[in-house]
């Protein structure tokens, strides 16, 4: 009843409703397109080829794009060129001093680097599908494209190229007019929408006896605490006390009250695990298209469950939980802010020792985050490659899926605390992430 309740009040505001259901319907284009093949390809004996010999990292892979990768549908791409050409930007933001003072320029500056991501997004997408034309016609000698040569790549590059612009077009439009954050839901359609098939498989291969109930079992007992975990931790905080001092203007009295300061454990959310797959798989997986001794061994040594995989995602994960978190929490900033209009931490000296102070614990919970992103991100993946796990929904795509359901229903909680409705949890009790 409370649940019908809470629904009642979404749609009695109507641009809460409004965005909704907006959200939705790019959501479900997206789908569609999923499925839209791409001219020149037999896609039904080339998903059967894949399902059969693309092992790992097809498999992981695809879940970011929904399954359009092993069809090669026009959303083929994804949108991984868009996360990659995030992930250069963000890189060159501290690399290149004029790309770092406009990101610090507001609005505007904002959009020029939103200008430069899209150019590269294009420029990534027009590379990693000529690399697929190419691949397609080396691959089975040829049998899974109908006329080969020129034309044939040519109309590949136009078609996945055009496919990720428009799925970066409607990321941007959920993020503007819709709920939640564009190019986050987008990965978190892809990835809900395999689950279904998952489940369907999973029921299949324990009717025939190739998985035991008992082992069925224990892997819903781990996802659901994995899920559990993801919660709690995208919930945690280190709350550091600030006091302000008392200012006397005129005969008012301001100031004088303590808040405090929220930092979270994991500061850089599902950024890192995004970032490192995007980087490891995509080339592993366009390894696997061409057929040369020495790409084929990089292709087998980056495949998930390996030593050297491993190694790189958890020292990836790593880097850029440190790396994000210091692009979105400056301590200095904070510290000079506090001191501005008289604020400071108990038993801290104002100034350079606040930021020092900040700084360290910023570290501390840093590094406590980046171990529990690799362990959940890791673990899952050893249980798929090892244990023979029938589908491939392991720890990164759960983070995801959490971490952007709450991002999501922490929006519409605010829309409707705003107007006097309560959310989805009782009111004051429900503390979604930050953005």
């Amino acid at each position: 009843m409370r649940l019908v309740s809470i629904v009642k009040d979404i749609f009695k505001i109507t641009e809460l409703k409004n965005r909704i259901l907006f959200t939705l319907a790019l959501l479900a284009v997206y789908r569609i397109g999923c499925h839209v093949p791409t001219p020149g390809i037999n896609g039904n004996e080339l998903s059967k080829f894949l399902a059969q010999k693309g092992g790992a990292v097809m498999g992981f892979f695809d879940m970011f794009s929904g399954g359009a990768l092993s069809r090669v549908t026009v959303f083929a791409l994804g949108i991984m060129p868009y996360i990659s050409a995030a992930i250069i930007m963000e890189l060159l933001t501290v690399v290149i001093p004029a790309i770092g003072k406009l990101a610090k320029e507001g609005e505007e500056g904002h959009k020029i680097i939103t200008k430069y991501t899209r150019y590269g997004t294009i420029l990534i997408s027009v590379v990693q599908s000529f690399g697929i034309a190419v691949g397609l016609e080396g691959m089975n000698q040829g049998a899974f494209v109908i006329n080969p040569g020129w034309s044939f790549r040519l109309t590949t590059v136009i078609t996945l190229t055009a496919g990720t612009a428009f799925i970066m077009w409607l990321g941007e439009q959920i993020t503007e007019r819709g709920i939640g954050n564009g190019i986050s839901l987008i990965i978190f359609a892809a990835i809900v929408a395999r689950f279904p098939s998952a489940v369907v498989s999973t029921i299949r291969l324990v009717k025939a006896g190739e998985i035991s109930l008992l082992f069925l079992i224990f892997l819903i007992v781990l996802m659901v605490g994995v899920i559990g975990a993801i919660v709690y931790m995208e919930k945690g905080q280190r709350k550091i006390p600030v006091q302000y001092a008392k200012r006397v203007v005129g005969r008012k009295v301001y100031g004088g009250q303590s808040t405090h300061l929220p930092l979270k454990i994991n500061t850089a959310g599902v950024i890192p695990p995004i970032f490192a797959s995007s980087i490891i798989m995509f080339p592993a997986t366009v390894a696997g298209f061409i057929a040369i001794p020495w790409v084929q061994s990089m292709a087998r040594h980056l495949a998930p469950g390996t030593v050297s995989y491993t190694i790189l995602y958890v020292s990836m994960i790593f880097f850029f939980s440190y790396f994000y978190t210091a692009i979105v929490f400056n301590p200095v900033d904070i510290a000079d802010n506090l001191k501005k209009y008289g604020g400071y931490i108990p038993g801290i000296r104002p100034g350079q020792k606040t930021s020092e102070y900040l700084y360290r614990v910023l570290s501390r919970l840093t590094f406590v985050g980046s171990i529990y992103l690799a362990i959940v991100c890791v673990i899952p993946e050893i249980l798929i490659t090892k244990f023979g796990v029938p589908f491939y929904f392991g720890g990164t795509s759960l983070l995801i899926a959490v971490g952007v359901a709450l991002d999501t229903v922490s929006q519409v909680e605010s829309h409707l605390v705003t107007r006097s409705y309560e959310g989805f949890l009782k009111r004051g009790k429900f503390r979604g992430r930050r953005a």
